[in-house]
């Protein structure tokens, strides 16, 4: 049976929508609670996976999470040996870092709704066939990330230019949140509001709730075909 491996950085950004496909596609997942303490493994069974999950904190601050330098070694381990990996927010940050790639503090943050834009090399790859080439996606950050050197961006959007990522075959980080359900983004908008009320006037937190209820069947949609593709990657292993 396929395995797949998935390391959850806070207790409130868990796997939403991808564990439901996981599940119908008859992958086992392992999940490693890295804010509880759980132990990072330092390798992957080569019949394993590897999803990154999001969380609040960045990739330079491992003296506060030191479980952040762990996940950067095993995602090392794991581009090595051509294991399939996805990074999802600070899951793209740490694939970015590990790759060779700088991680940095962007001008602005990008939290809300957004409208990401898929080009030419992201229209030719697998794990986005189908998709318009303007999607809207769900955004939480405020840190991005340099391509590294023998990667590939795959999409941006108007205030970050990288926002999707594949390094080598089957390694992709996306900066932006497909896995999220409707009942996710109302829990983050509660459990950041101290972070929201940093950015009152430019980030509405009632405008996010009402674009919410009106794209979360599409975003449902388009997750769940990418979440499906990286499966495939798993199950040929």
């Amino acid at each position: 049976m396929k395995k797949v491996l998935i390391i959850q950085q806070v207790a409130h950004e868990g796997p939403g929508r991808i564990g439901e496909v996981i599940e119908s596609s008859g992958i086992v997942p392992e999940f490693v609670m890295a804010f509880e303490g759980q132990r990072i493994p330092k390798t992957l069974d080569g019949d394993t996976a590897l999803i990154v999950l999001g969380g609040p904190m960045g990739v330079g601050d491992d003296d506060r999470y030191p479980f952040l330098k762990d996940e950067i070694s095993l995602i090392e381990s794991a581009l090595k040996i051509g294991a399939p990996v996805l990074g999802i927010c600070l899951g793209s940050q740490l694939l970015a870092a590990a790759a060779g790639a700088r991680v940095y503090s962007g001008a602005v943050k990008e939290i809300g709704w957004y409208p990401l834009y898929i080009n030419s090399e992201g229209k030719a790859d697998r794990i986005l066939e189908g998709l318009p080439s303007e999607i809207e996606v769900f955004q939480w950050h405020g840190d991005t990330f340099d391509v590294p050197g023998g990667a590939v961006n795959l999409a941006s959007s108007e205030l970050f230019p990288n926002q999707l990522i594949r390094v080598g075959e089957h390694a992709y980080g996306l900066q932006f949140h497909l896995e999220v359900t409707a009942e996710m983004i109302s829990e983050w908008l509660s459990v950041n509001a101290q972070e929201l009320e940093g950015v009152k006037g430019v980030i509405d937190p009632g405008e996010i709730r009402a674009k919410t209820s009106t794209v979360m069947t599409e975003l449902e949609r388009m997750g769940q075909s990418v979440f499906l593709k990286f499966c495939d990657f798993e199950k040929q292993l």
